[in-house]
């Protein structure tokens, strides 16, 4: 069983950038405002979506485990 991640996308820091959207369509889609956003509220946990966090230039992509609730990215400062 895979396991999920809940994505959100803070629209206060987003800057529109659409690197998420044009880095994996699939799980990331652009609002009517151009504010990236997952495609749903949970995803499966794939390094794709990790690897599109970790790509956005201001962190605006938090990812928890679904179940757990652990913060999986950012990192704990």
């Amino acid at each position: 069983m895979t396991d999920h991640w809940t994505v959100t996308v803070d629209k206060r820091v987003c800057v529109r950038t659409g690197l998420c959207a044009a880095s994996a369509p699939e799980e990331f889609e652009l609002d009517e405002s151009g504010q990236g956003r997952a495609r749903s509220e949970t995803l499966p946990a794939s390094e794709t979506v990790l690897e599109v966090a970790e790509s956005c230039p201001i962190e605006a992509i938090g990812i928890k485990h679904a179940k757990t609730g652990e913060r999986i990215f950012p990192p704990e400062s």
